[in-house]
């Protein structure tokens, strides 16, 4: 069966909870999502506002996901480092390839590995700041 690409919400949702489901289970990025996320429901819609807002150019997600990013780090005891972003996006490759393919799929991938990068520099800038 061929697979779609990534057209709606729904489809964004559907990759969204696919692929936390998979970082809560995970060895490394399950105890650092898990101590922090204390609503999943809500951070599914949040970040499926993230992800359609990043794919569709659509106004939906209101917030500031370095600034979030830091504070867990902080919380974490600033153990946040590039093993937890390249299992991070080896789980969203993955998940998209398990359920998608076409243009958009591809978008998200290349977003994908930006963010990690820039995330992760500024996690340590972060840390620089504070010490």
């Amino acid at each position: 069966m061929k697979k779609e690409d990534i057209k709606n919400r729904e489809d964004v949702f559907l990759l969204v909870t696919t692929f936390y489901e998979k970082v809560r289970k995970n060895e490394l990025l399950g105890p650092v999502f898990n101590s922090v996320i204390t609503d999943w429901e809500h951070h599914f819609e949040h970040l499926t506002d993230f992800w359609q807002s990043n794919l569709f150019f659509e106004k939906t997600y209101k917030g500031n996901p370095m600034l979030k990013h830091a504070e867990v780090d902080k919380k974490v005891g600033g153990t946040i480092n590039e093993m937890h972003f390249g299992v991070w996006l080896q789980l969203w490759f993955e998940t998209l390839d398990q359920l998608f393919e076409g243009d958009v799929a591809l978008i998200a991938k290349n977003r994908a590995r930006n963010m990690g990068t820039f995330l992760h520099i500024k996690i340590f800038e972060a840390r620089a700041i504070k010490s």
